[in-house]
């Protein structure tokens, strides 16, 4: 019997665990392990910092409901992985060995590299559930003494979807309570132009998400980097397009959220020949270390190439459809290599992904995510903002009952009228 070790159980994990219990059965044992003994999900993290959504609301023990597959659960953060033993370190002294290792631990967040950014400093986040209880409570301070607010993406952010949901969504709250002509708004990002998100743009995303902001007194600054924080002010350097000087701003704030850059969690960045510099994980075609073949990753913790060179740092972003692309590859690899066969399934990297904007939304399918794409494709409505509020409901759902079937596959594509994304398509 095999026992196969999944490292974090967010919505890579998760599905991760139960595709590998429907696939392979009892005939091996699966153990998850996480830092935290609760589930979050992630995505509705910028309703939590305006209120829209309690914490109850987007988590739940994970413990009980992975019981119920006989499945293995250790709340512990690790802290080393000794991959040439097949062994994890945990945080309390306990130590796991493994015949497989998924890695699916997301990000850790690197506030460090700018001074005086972070819930610790001086700006919000939205990254975790606790930072987004946080920022609500913050957000509450300001509601009694309302100013100027900065919302954005730090150099060598990957994952803009959430800074822009949250301008909106900021906006639309202050707007409900009568306080939005208190409130000068900033959208301050590292990417070359409004909508590039990391991908290059998709359809016409710069061209909506521009208009969007005009139309609801949002200002912008684009290829900026933020080079320190101090309590009210944020200091920004403005570039061009060839990565001059263009302008050396500060900018005065009462309430700041600014997605930071990401790293790879310390006990994964430190396995030698694991990962890249930035602690990202190497993987072949089929989501496997190139050094270690029994260990596989999936989710923001893998290491893809930004989609070009940008005057300031970005990334590019993990979608959910293509963690979950990953995840169902990895299962199936697995699986082929405990019976002798030959692991060939990939990953499909398309992204897809709904973007709430307060009263309205925006959906873009980028096919495959690195272009030149077969699919370009970028729309805005109502019907986006109501979706998502849906999938939020069914993908909690679908985890505490335990669903091993493809959930953005099954939801998002039928939503879209999309039977199935195919990059040979």
């Amino acid at each position: 019997m095999a026992n196969i070790v999944v490292l974090g159980a967010g919505i890579g994990g998760m599905p991760a665990a139960y595709e590998l219990k429907e696939k392979l059965g009892n005939a091996h044992q699966i153990t998850v392990i996480n830092a935290v003994d609760y589930f979050q999900f992630v995505p509705s993290n910028p309703w939590i910092a305006v209120g829209w959504r309690e914490r109850d609301d987007i988590t739940f023990p994970i413990r009980p409901y992975l019981e119920k597959k006989d499945i293995a659960f250790i709340a512990q953060r690790v802290d080393k992985i000794d991959a040439e033993q097949n062994i994890v370190h945990l945080s309390n002294g306990e130590q796991v060995a493994y015949d497989y290792l998924v890695i699916t631990t997301g990000p850790r967040l690197a506030f460090e590299e700018v001074a005086g950014s972070g819930p610790e400093a001086h700006t919000n986040s939205i990254c975790s559930v606790d930072h987004a209880v946080t920022a609500y409570g913050e957000y509450q301070k300001f509601l009694a003494d309302p100013g100027p607010a900065i919302i954005g993406a730090m150099p060598g952010a990957s994952c803009f979807g959430p800074a822009y949901e949250f301008a909106f969504i900021f906006n639309r709250d202050l707007r409900k309570r009568k306080l939005r002509k208190k409130v000068p708004m900033t959208y301050v990002t590292s990417e070359p132009y409004v909508g590039h998100m990391g991908l290059g743009g998709v359809g016409d995303s710069k061209g909506m998400l521009e208009s969007e902001f005009r139309n609801n007194d949002i200002k912008w600054i684009t290829n900026a980097k933020v080079t320190k924080v101090e309590a009210g002010i944020m200091y920004v350097t403005e570039l061009d397009a060839q990565g001059g000087l263009v302008k050396e701003h500060e900018l005065p704030f009462k309430y700041s959220m600014m997605l930071p850059a990401f790293k790879g969690v310390d006990a994964v960045a430190s396995v030698e020949g694991l990962c890249n510099p930035r602690g990202f994980v190497l993987i072949d075609e089929y989501q496997r270390s190139k050094k270690y073949h029994n260990i596989f990753a999936a989710g923001v913790c893998v290491a893809i190439p930004p989609v070009e060179v940008t005057p300031v740092p970005t990334g590019a972003p993990k979608t959910g459809y293509m963690i979950e692309s990953m995840v169902t590859a990895i299962v199936h690899n697995i699986a082929a290599d405990l019976a002798g066969e030959v692991a060939d399934a990939k990953g499909s990297w398309n992204a897809i992904c709904l973007a709430d904007m307060g009263d309205t939304g925006a959906a873009f399918v980028a096919l495959p995510q690195l272009p030149p794409r077969n699919v370009n494709w970028f729309k805005k409505g109502k019907w986006v903002h109501l979706a998502k509020i849906a999938f939020e409901k069914y993908f909690i759902y679908k985890m505490k009952k335990g669903s091993s079937e493809p959930i953005y596959e099954k939801y998002m594509l039928k939503m879209l009228g999309i039977e199935k994304l195919d990059n040979d398509k």
